[in-house]
């Protein structure tokens, strides 16, 4: 039994925020001029991909040293010396007078999220007939791009070329695998895992809009679970919107919700 506690947001955050660091990383071998970055402080990693990035945040704020203004200053220079606003992924584990210091500075919550997790077990039985999940090799990253913004750019066609680059970035991450999911050698589906410190945080992943409903975000989860497992993993995480299908898909397939986590920002000045 998973137990939610301090200890285990600690886990989950370090996670996220160690893949968030890869991914500029990676963004700044992939495309140097976009300037990514990154520090550790607090115990937090404070990452920079970009002024419109998602990756721009901070993650595990508050976790490992309690929060105050002397934490937190040295953080908003360096989202500010940048031009980005400044933002944090908080666990409720902060407890509530870091909220409320946060409101006292200016923050204002943005966005919420479902923090998922389950024990990695051993995966029994096989994938359906003609179904096959497996982690790329070195030449084929075009193709996982190309797959991975085919399906996320089914109802947003005008941004395929920005998600390719995105999903250039994303196979290029040290400690992060992506995984093609084929029907009959034909490439249908795109997924990655982030791998840290035993904890496997599970990335988005999509489907083209032509092998939709064949099964093969089931088999995704499943090969990757398998992977985490063999590769001594004990968590798997997942972060998806309340509510959402993600969600859904998740909890079906034994996600539980550990916590409910809020995004705060402070406006670029």
């Amino acid at each position: 039994m998973v137990f939610c506690d301090l200890d285990l947001s600690k886990r989950l955050e370090r996670a996220e925020g160690y893949g968030c660091l890869q991914w500029a990383a990676a963004r700044r071998r992939v495309f140097p001029e976009a300037g990514s970055t990154w520090i550790e402080h607090a115990g937090a990693f404070v990452v920079f991909d970009g002024v419109d990035s998602p990756v721009t945040q901070s993650f595990g704020l508050g976790l490992f040293e309690p929060l105050s203004a002397e934490v937190l200053e040295p953080i908003e220079q360096f989202f500010r010396s940048r031009g980005a606003a400044v933002q944090h992924e908080i666990s409720p584990f902060v407890g509530v007078p870091a909220l409320e210091l946060l409101c006292e500075r200016g923050y204002k919550p943005i966005e919420v999220s479902s923090v998922m997790v389950q024990q990695v077990d051993y995966v029994i039985g096989e994938l359906p007939a003609h179904t096959r999940v497996r982690v790329i090799d070195g030449d084929e990253s075009a193709i996982w791009a190309d797959v991975s913004a085919r399906g996320w750019a089914h109802e947003h066609p005008e941004l395929l070329e920005f998600l390719q680059n995105l999903g250039k970035v994303a196979v290029a991450r040290d400690d992060g695998i992506s995984f093609l999911a084929e029907i009959e050698g034909t490439p249908g589906a795109a997924g990655s895992l982030c791998l840290h410190e035993g904890v496997a945080l599970f990335g988005g992943s999509a489907t083209v809009p032509e092998l939709r409903r064949r099964g093969l975000q089931a088999a995704l989860l499943r090969e990757r679970m398998r992977y985490a497992h063999d590769t001594g993993c004990d968590l798997a995480m997942i972060v998806a919107q309340p509510g959402s299908n993600s969600q859904r898909n998740a909890e079906r397939a034994g996600f539980r919700i550990a916590y409910t986590r809020t995004k705060w920002r402070l406006p670029a000045s």
